[in-house]
């Protein structure tokens, strides 16, 4: 049998205070059992009844008993083995002793098992009564007072649990922080300011710094630096071996408290130097310091959020130095094909690089975002691209083609789309290269988009590379006169061109032209 000395919970304490009195009268003579029971149920109690100590023990594990009365001589288990028992089960429960042969004895050995009233037979049932009115205020006392400690101890635990769950939000806050922190960043250079500035926030230090390693056997190198309040002195030599140390074991290293050990200047208080690791070789070191006596030191708990945000950094680093390689080589590949066509046709040489111009000086007019500048500057030197599935008789025939030739050439803008398709590229670039033949009115190709269907950037660049293409001399044409180029542009607004991006061509040609006579008239003004 599992004992219990005290009310385990708020709930019993307050369902002991709150039910109906039961007593537990225990002697061996069944008289006394049956009068004292008859006594105590009128007078509102609940009664149980037991011969000895064993049977009141076999009530006391299925029963619920506030107080006991019981004879001091019985059979089997007396009544101070019984009190022994019920102090063990639960020290809430008073016992009462009655016997008809009082001493000195008795009366001590009954105190240390707990017992609180004794009493002397023949006991008057009043007189039972009041020990039992007695006690159970006693009782009630003790619980009420047990009560009050629960909830003191309950109130103590809460305010523990939500000091602990504080802390983890706080740290969970911090994690998130820095594992949303680099993925904004461009440059690997911004990755490593965005640590060092970090670094102070989530250690509160005074000062942080990146170092690298130039060669074997070379001295750390400081790369950045950061101080609260100003910038950060000159590193000092111990500073350094203990960054080597962290670069040698590729380990995080704290100074907690500076005892003057390793020859530290006497203003660092605390230090922790955290390796950032790539591919598993050290690329550089992350220093935070505390450089003020102000109690603030460096602990574990910083060494751990120091590290995680290297492991972050590092994965940023080395993402966008894959993307960088990879953006390299596909660029390269990309104007590799360019370089192709315009090795096979003399007239496309500088044409994408001049209609780019164009078409940009126009996006800047039309007040085009500087992230629509830069898909236009990527899409129009690779406008043409898809002339290189184009054969050579009909890329470079000199006469004018037939309407099947013409067919094979209305198919390098899908051609072109195709390519940077499949090499990745993303969805707008793929739009311009695909339908800068469109026209505003829907007769174009390769789709027959019209009006505003045709995305805004492939309309910019269709007026560039109309331009461009009458200005220039072809091997079926000679480059045509500037007043009929104006005119055909101006007359292709609405049905060729969009007639926005048209107003918006004369402006840059108009104010190109301005700027041309300003410098002729400068040069003969010099002559």
């Amino acid at each position: 049998m599992k004992l219990d000395p005290l009310p385990s919970t708020r709930q019993d304490i307050v369902s002991s205070l709150d039910e109906k009195t039961t007593i537990l009268i225990v002697d061996d003579e069944p008289s006394l059992r049956e009068v004292a029971g008859e006594y105590f149920e009128v007078k509102g109690y609940e009664v149980l009844t037991a011969a000895d100590g064993l049977e009141a023990m076999s009530l006391l594990e299925s029963r619920k008993v506030d107080c006991c009365l019981s004879d001091i001589d019985m059979p089997r288990m007396d009544g101070l083995q019984l009190a022994e028992r019920i102090r063990h089960l639960d020290a809430s429960i008073p016992v009462v002793i009655m016997t008809g042969y009082p001493s000195l004895e008795n009366t001590i050995s009954t105190l240390k098992n707990g017992v609180v009233d004794f009493l002397i037979k023949p006991v008057n049932l009043n007189q039972m009564e009041l020990s039992v009115r007695r006690v159970m205020r006693e009782r009630d006392l003790f619980l009420r007072n047990l009560l009050l400690a629960k909830e003191v101890e309950g109130k103590h635990r809460l305010e523990r649990i939500n000091r602990e769950l504080e802390r983890k939000v706080e740290e969970l806050h911090t994690i998130n922080r820095i594992m949303s922190d680099f993925t904004g960043a461009g440059t690997s250079d911004e990755v490593l300011q965005r640590v060092i500035d970090l670094s102070l926030e989530i250690t509160s230090a005074t000062e942080a710094r990146f170092f690298v390693f130039p060669a074997e056997g070379v001295l750390p190198f400081e790369i950045l630096s950061t101080a609260a309040g100003n910038t950060a002195a000159a590193v000092e030599p111990a500073v350094l071996h203990l960054v080597g140390e962290a670069s040698r074991d590729a380990l995080p290293l704290l100074v907690a408290g500076n005892e003057g050990g390793e020859a530290l200047p006497p203003d660092l208080a605390s230090l922790a130097a955290v390796p950032m690791t790539i591919r598993d070789k050290v690329f550089g070191i992350l220093t935070t310091a505390v450089r003020s006596d102000n109690g603030r030191r460096l602990d574990e708990g910083d060494l751990y959020y120091l590290s995680f945000m290297n492991q972050n950094a590092a994965r940023a680093i080395e993402n966008l130095a894959l993307y960088e390689n990879i953006y390299e080589n596909l660029f390269s590949t990309l104007f590799a094909f360019v370089k192709a066509v315009e090795a096979r046709d003399s007239y496309t040489q500088q044409h994408s690089n001049r209609v780019t111009e164009m078409a940009l000086k126009i996006s800047r007019v039309m007040g085009c975002s500087s992230e629509e500048r830069d898909i236009l500057r990527f899409a129009g030197p690779l406008h043409d691209i898809g002339k290189i599935g184009i054969p050579d008789n009909i890329l470079l025939k000199p006469g004018p083609l037939t309407a099947e030739e013409f067919e094979r050439i209305k198919a390098h803008p899908v051609i072109g789309a195709g390519i940077i398709g499949q090499l990745g590229l993303w969805e707008r670039e793929q739009q311009i290269v695909r339908w800068h033949h469109e026209r505003f009115d829907g007769t174009g190709y390769p789709d027959g988009l019209a009006g505003e269907e045709i995305p805004l950037l492939a309309r910019i660049l269709a007026v560039a590379d109309a331009f461009d293409a009458m200005s220039s001399n072809r091997v079926y044409r000679a480059a045509m006169p500037e007043e009929k180029i104006l005119g055909n542009i101006r007359n292709g607004a609405h049905s060729q061109f969009d007639p926005t991006v048209v107003e918006a061509f004369f402006e840059v040609y108009h104010g190109r032209q301005g700027d041309e006579r300003q410098e002729s008239a400068l040069a003969g003004a010099g002559g």
